[in-house]
């Protein structure tokens, strides 16, 4: 499930979620709204899929640069 996967990297990176609305899907209320129950559209949740795992792969390369 989407929300348990934000969840899950907003712990792991300590993002807030509003943070991450706006860098994900251009909405601050993202996460928020979801908590409440909305149901994202496939393309949506693709597109936040792909923003944590481009995240993810960034501080992964950043931390080999050093």
């Amino acid at each position: 499930m989407l929300i348990r996967s934000i969840e899950k990297f907003l712990r792991k990176y300590d993002m807030p979620a509003t943070k991450f609305g706006r860098l994900a899907a251009h909405d601050p209320r993202f996460v928020l709204d979801l908590r409440m129950g909305r149901i994202p559209r496939q393309a949506t949740q693709l597109r936040i899929e792909t923003f944590m795992n481009d995240y993810i792969a960034d501080l992964q390369e950043a931390a080999h640069a050093y």
